[in-house]
């Protein structure tokens, strides 16, 4: 059993990854981003899961990378840090995944909610990239994933000032879906997974696929891409459920296959 982290099936088709270090606001340790490796790649592993929710605690989604830890690393040690394993498995996680965040969500802990393709955030929600402030930058895709997010501008403010936006200003850029009251984040993330989770489980790792593909490639291939994917699902049995489902006036029973 993790050590850092809460498992439990929040709705059928959804895990429920809770971050429990609360005596460090959920700080980004080694252990916890191992353990949080390891229960995606069994949640991806795990036909029964088609959602995953990730969150914090009411205080703190994850307040930044654990600093005792960092300070022990000189450069060798930053270079052959375990970390960017993680991180990279996290990347990989091809499933839907959907961060609930509350509270503090800075440095590692707003890398990792970036990680998520649908971000719910309470009003409480603060999300920023202080690294400056201690000489240092981001370096779990902080840079990168948050210019995507919020445009140039913004994440230049953001990552050179360490001064971080409230869940309003973060609704408004781009970086989250939606603002919820903050009792309610991880119920309405479960919310959305579980609407996802119905749906047919190759349309959605295409559709996933395709979105993120968006990013990091020109149109003309992002438009061949889509075009395949779109044309392999059309062998599915799934689509095939979907329309004579359509047809029948009736709720579709996708099985994956």
């Amino acid at each position: 059993m993790p050590h850092t982290l809460a498992v439990t099936t929040a709705a059928t088709g959804v895990r429920l990854i809770t971050l429990q270090r609360p005596q460090a606001l959920n700080a980004l340790n080694t252990e916890l981003l191992a353990e949080l490796a390891d229960q995606l790649d069994l949640a991806a592993a795990d036909h029964a899961v088609r959602a995953v929710v990730i969150t914090g605690s009411r205080k703190a989604f994850a307040a930044g990378a654990d600093i005792n830890e960092m300070a022990e690393r000189d450069l060798v040690g930053i270079l052959d840090d375990p970390r960017v394993a993680c991180w990279q498995r996290i990347s990989a996680f091809a499933k839907p995944l959907v961060a609930a965040v509350n509270g503090f969500c800075l440095g590692g802990g707003c890398e990792l909610a970036m990680h998520a393709d649908i971000l719910v955030a309470g009003e409480d929600a603060r999300f920023g990239q202080p690294e400056i402030n201690l000489g240092i930058m981001p370096g779990a895709g902080g840079t990168q994933r948050l210019l995507r997010a919020v445009g140039k501008s913004l994440a230049m403010q953001m990552v050179l000032t360490g001064q971080p936006i409230d869940a309003r200003h973060a609704l408004r850029a781009g970086l989250v879906s939606e603002v919820t009251q903050p009792e309610l984040t991880v119920e309405r993330a479960v919310a959305i997974a579980r609407l996802i989770a119905e749906k047919a489980p190759l349309a959605v790792r295409l559709a996933k696929e395709a979105l993120l593909k968006a990013q990091d490639t020109d149109l003309a291939s992002g438009l061949r891409f889509e075009r395949h994917a779109f044309t392999l699902l059309a062998g599915t049995a799934d689509r095939d459920e979907g329309i004579r489902a359509f047809q029948d006036k009736r709720t579709p029973t996708f099985k994956g296959r």
